[in-house]
């Protein structure tokens, strides 16, 4: 199933990322699709801000790039959140987010590792 429903290009090197969040699960992990979005259970509450920040912790991890790449740009206190993801090109995040929901290694000569899958 294709994943272009999933984000949108915000300039050359940035994706605007749709996010159906479960807080307050066992542990922190993207589950897979959420309708038209990605579905990351988080086990941080949702209080203070601590699964929004556990959140873009774990986006930055499985897309390998740097916690300051990670904004959230809607959603604050809703379980539909969108994020803005800086230092990756649109055209290379299809491939890379159909490999994270394939449950496989991040592609693209990345190096993080995929959250909630044994090495």
């Amino acid at each position: 199933m294709p994943v272009d429903d999933l984000f949108s290009a915000d300039g050359e090197d940035a994706v605007l990322l749709a996010v159906h969040a479960q807080p307050g699960a066992g542990r922190t992990q993207v589950a897979g699709r959420h309708g038209d979005a990605l579905k990351v259970r988080v086990a941080a509450p949702p209080e203070g801000g601590r699964a929004n920040t556990e959140l873009a912790r774990l986006l930055a991890e499985t897309f390998a790039v740097k916690p300051a790449a990670v904004t959230l740009t809607a959603g604050d206190t809703s379980r539909t959140k969108r994020f803005r993801i800086a230092g990756v090109a649109p055209a290379d995040f299809g491939p890379l987010l159909e490999q994270v929901l394939a449950g496989g290694p991040v592609p693209t000569g990345r190096t993080a590792p995929v959250p909630g899958r044994r090495p």
